[in-house]
């Protein structure tokens, strides 16, 4: 999965392990998802797995964080072709927040409000 951060105009670029296929069909697949972090307390970690996923795939941030007013584009091909997927974050303040059965293959922004 590839991913960069954003907040208005400015961007970084953040270098991750990803999981996606250096091959054509594999580009095919990139399902870029914005996730948005407007709940005022700053996101620790983000996962996103595919339904029939029995467990959490790793955090998407890493050693980052995602603070609140900012978002992150996140390519969330995962090599299975699934466009179904559950999201789950973790915020600073120890809440955790599980989204289910989102359309990746349909959705281009998913924001996180309080």
């Amino acid at each position: 999965m590839g991913f960069h951060f954003a907040k208005g105009f400015a961007t970084a670029a953040v270098v991750a392990a990803g999981l996606l296929a250096s091959t054509t069909s594999a580009m095919a697949l990139e399902r870029w998802v914005k996730v948005v972090n407007n709940t005022g307390y700053t996101m620790v970690a983000f996962y996103a797995s595919h339904r029939d996923a029995s467990t959490w795939q790793e955090d998407i941030l890493g050693n980052n964080v995602l603070p609140s007013g900012y978002s992150i584009n996140i390519n969330m091909n995962d090599g299975t072709g699934y466009c179904i997927f559950d999201f789950k974050a973790v915020f600073d303040d120890g809440d955790e927040v599980e989204v289910w059965g989102r359309n990746i293959c349909e959705l281009d922004t998913f924001t996180f409000n309080p």
